[in-house]
């Protein structure tokens, strides 16, 4: 399976952490928490996060913190159709494909629920044929794009389609919460909205970079659930999220990698380029560690996350952009996303230029 493009899009506006921390605390839910909890987000939203800004789906920010269920559903039905749209158009539009030719499309999400699925919306509005493959995955938490790329993958291989389009959105803001837990005051720092969109296919593209998928692994530790899934509360996601999660990212990362590498005879003193899923400053700091990685092979990710936030499931491919486009040497990639589940996966990729 090779890459023929990646499209990326975000709504419109991005808030400066500063600014979210201002109104915030100027809104009454801000009062209602514990000085513990003030305190805390104080400190994540003013100091030196890994995050300067992020996107959100919002025309004030004040309306980040009006938890209303019916809003959150509006918001999210209004927006992630529209964003998985534009980067899919984007992909296409990059690939000088048209959309008559695309034979399956795999849209996944884990911050809102429609029926019929996002696959049904991103389809009309791309104007995809009626005869195209329509699929949802939906609840597979941030590393969602790895486990949709293995899908499409299977497809390729089996001869049921020539071209795909993965699409990977998520509108955060739809499925925020705030209350005096830990875990949830942090997730409500760290996630931003976003859509990725990458365009498949069973041959190299005609121009620009040649991206193969060389073989890849996973792991699932149900027994880690806890740590790091949506919980639901007043009739709202509530995203839990433990002090585990950068550990737990970096040792079921190795195991993947490990796997990975014995199966498909790799070494990862071949690798020159390490695109992981931007989780947070301190699952990269824990990767790197694992890994024995510098500052500067997670920049891709880290450039992410200081730009837009955790955007869940299309931060992988925003990052797999960023250094397509910045200097990342060709050769062997590994590419990674972990997750709700507690989920963990991986690809080798064949760059070339």
């Amino acid at each position: 399976m090779f890459l023929q493009s990646i499209g990326l899009a975000v709504p419109a506006r991005s808030f400066a952490q500063a600014d979210v921390l201002q109104t915030l605390e100027k809104d009454p839910t801000f009062a209602g928490l514990t000085e513990k909890s003030r305190i805390l987000l104080r400190k994540v939203l003013s100091g030196k996060n890994g995050i300067e800004r992020r996107h959100l789906a919002l025309d004030e920010v004040h309306e980040a913190f009006v938890f209303q269920p019916d809003a959150m559903m509006a918001r999210f039905r209004r927006h992630a159709p529209e964003l998985a749209g534009q980067a899919a158009r984007q992909a296409l539009t990059r690939a000088r494909i048209s959309p008559e030719n695309i034979d399956a499309l795999l849209v996944t999400t884990c911050t809102g629920y429609l029926c019929p699925g996002l696959s049904s919306y991103v389809a009309e509005i791309l104007g995809l044929p009626a005869s195209a493959s329509l699929l949802d995955l939906v609840g597979q938490g941030c590393g969602a794009a790895l486990p949709a790329l293995d899908q499409a993958a299977a497809l390729l291989d089996s001869g049921r389609a020539r071209r795909i389009l993965v699409a990977c959105v998520e509108i955060c803001s739809a499925a925020s919460f705030l209350d005096d837990d830990p875990g949830v005051l942090i997730s409500a720092c760290l996630f931003g909205d976003g859509a990725a969109a990458a365009l498949l296919g069973t041959a190299p593209p005609t121009s620009g970079p040649s991206v193969r998928f060389a073989g890849s692994s996973r792991h699932s530790a149900p027994e880690h659930r806890e740590h790091l899934r949506f919980d639901h509360r007043q009739g709202l996601l509530r995203n839990l999220l433990s002090v585990e999660v950068p550990s737990l990212s970096a040792r079921h990362a190795r195991t993947v990698f490990d796997r990975a590498c014995a199966a498909h005879g790799r070494r990862a003193d071949e690798l020159s380029g390490w695109i992981w899923h931007a989780g947070g400053r301190e699952v990269l700091r824990a990767l790197r560690r694992e890994f024995g990685l510098t500052e500067k092979d997670t920049e891709p990710s880290s450039s992410v996350l200081r730009h837009h936030g955790n955007m869940s499931s299309p931060s992988c491919l925003f990052a797999l952009d960023h250094a397509l486009r910045n200097g990342v040497p060709d050769g062997i990639w590994w590419l990674a996303s972990f997750g709700a589940g507690f989920s963990s996966y991986g690809t080798f990729l064949e760059v070339r230029r």
